[in-house]
């Protein structure tokens, strides 16, 4: 039976502080990812203690297995598997001919939050939504807080093959998951659905580019 995360009691500004230790830590490990681990355990002390706890056990494996481990490891976890994509409307569409349109419903969501798309990754992916949670005002925040949730269902799917693979990035997903409200039924019987379906496989066409997991499940 899975269990879901409960929200945990936190101020904006903590929420906003998970949200950016959460982007920051779910990028690709470059170089500079050491000193990604280093700041994000300096501000753990202000964190609820169950979020301060997951995102510690990911930094602490992190330095016990070494940043070329945790590269190779991002690489064959979410790009190769259909339920660990980082793409939020993944999980709604999938590989089928609404891909574009839900881009583009994120990429003017980003613009009405009052950011404009800085970085390579499609709108989409969950650390350009995390990072304008964590940079947004109070207002704009609340909205982002509503795109994750409404795709609380992904994520729970996400943190349930992370869980079930062992990879360090169930305890980054779930530090997320808690920032979050209470999971609803409908919300859970969409879970159920993506779980024993998986996203929608429906392929565009040969030749156009798929920015999400296209392999294993």
């Amino acid at each position: 039976m899975t269990t879901f995360c409960s929200p945990v009691r936190m101020t904006m500004q903590q929420r906003q502080l998970t949200h950016m230790a959460c982007s920051l830590l779910l990028d690709y490990p470059n170089t500079e990812f050491v000193e990604t681990i280093a700041v994000t355990e300096s501000q753990l002390p202000e964190l609820p203690l169950p979020i301060a706890t997951e995102l510690t056990k990911f930094c602490t494996h992190v330095r016990d297995n070494g940043i070329r481990w945790l590269a190779e490891h991002y690489v064959t976890t979410f790009d190769q598997r259909r339920r660990c994509s980082l793409y939020l409307s993944y999980y709604s569409v999938g590989d089928t001919r609404q891909r574009g349109a839900a881009i583009l419903a994120f990429q003017d969501a980003i613009h009405d939050l009052g950011f404009e798309l800085a970085r390579k990754e499609l709108p989409d992916h969950v650390c350009v939504v995390l990072e304008a949670s964590a940079l947004a005002d109070a207002a704009a925040h609340k909205v982002a807080v509503e795109m994750l949730a409404a795709h609380r269902d992904g994520l729970e799917v996400l943190r349930t093959a992370l869980t079930g693979l062992e990879s360090p990035y169930a305890h980054v997903i779930t530090a997320l998951c808690m920032s979050l409200p209470q999971i609803d039924a409908e919300t859970i019987a969409y879970y159920h659905d993506l779980i024993h379906q998986g996203p929608p496989a429906e392929l565009v066409g040969i030749g156009t580019p798929l920015p999400f997991p296209t392999t294993v499940s």
